[in-house]
């Protein structure tokens, strides 16, 4: 009997037929749920909500584990840790020691003796996270977590600090050219990864209750001054914000200078104090708060 009619043809789609129909729909792009599709989310249309998912997912994460109050240490990714700046430099003048006359090595010989210079930075942004820790540790109605930019030097110095003293710590991570990669001593849940600097900078002061700068470059000097701005305007509840090592910090700005052209008022200097030793600088932080007497709000 023919069926050229379709008379007699399958009435219904089989389920290969189906399965085959699907299939090709969900090889679609256009298919995937919108908030699963990076190719999607990676437009430029969509930055506005990039920028939004990178302020939330820091900020539920900190909320959800209780933290609020936060102290923040910048400074240099350069600084070495004293071990390996000492093994640097004992490597370097050995090399000299085999060809005394070759520049290079001349140069790298003053290069590691400044860097194991440089490292007392690390140690004394080692010792003080470790200071605040311990006291956190030990006071939790006036617990103050360290958070650092997650990087090498003096961030990987403070993380370290908390580390060593048994409690936990922040690092925002920043993307760049040259990739940052986070240092071992944060702890895993705090550990972020931002695209967008005004974003971290956001997530940096929201929960500041302190800044201490080591010396650093220029992203030490714009995560500093826009602290002292929004400060200054009052955008931003005043904190301590604390420069270490006085003489670096005076060799570098002259504050005064400011002021006496009338380009900060008198009373703007106030907003900055100085520390030479870790001790000095959580002391100032110590004694603004009146931790001895009064929990933090």
């Amino acid at each position: 009997m023919s069926d050229a009619h379709n008379l007699y043809k399958r009435h219904f789609t089989s389920a290969e037929e189906s399965r085959a129909a699907i299939s090709k729909l969900q090889d679609q792009d256009s298919y995937k749920l919108a908030f699963a599709d990076n190719d999607f989310l990676m437009q430029d249309d969509l930055r506005h909500v990039r920028l939004q998912l990178e302020y939330l997912k820091p900020q539920l994460v900190l909320e959800q584990h209780g933290v609020k109050a936060t102290i923040v240490v910048f400074g240099s990714a350069r600084f070495l840790a004293p071990e390996q700046a000492q093994t640097n430099l004992l490597q370097a003048e050995q090399a000299l020691t085999k060809e005394p006359d070759n520049m290079a090595l001349q140069q790298a010989f003053k290069l590691a003796q400044r860097n194991l210079k440089n490292s007392e930075y690390y140690l004394a942004s080692q010792q003080f996270s470790q200071l605040v820790t311990e006291h956190s540790n030990k006071h939790q109605d006036s617990a103050l977590m360290i958070i650092s930019g997650g990087g090498p030097g003096v961030m990987e110095a403070a993380n370290r600090g908390a580390m060593a003293a048994g409690g936990e710590s922040i690092g925002l991570n920043i993307v760049l050219p040259k990739e940052q990669n986070p240092n071992p001593y944060i702890t895993p849940h705090f550990c972020f990864q931002f695209h967008y600097f005004a974003i971290r900078k956001m997530h940096f002061l929201q929960r500041a209750r302190a800044l201490v700068a080591f010396p650093g470059g220029f992203g030490t000097l714009d995560e500093l001054f826009e602290t002292l701005t929004l400060i200054q305007t009052k955008k931003a509840e005043r904190v301590p914000v604390i420069l270490y090592d006085k003489a670096f910090w005076q060799r570098l700005i002259n504050f005064d200078m400011l002021a006496e052209e009338g380009l900060i008022s008198p009373q703007d200097l106030e907003l900055i104090q100085f520390a030479d030793t870790p001790e000095h600088a959580w002391q100032l932080i110590y004694d603004y708060y009146q931790l001895g007497q009064a929990q933090l709000d």
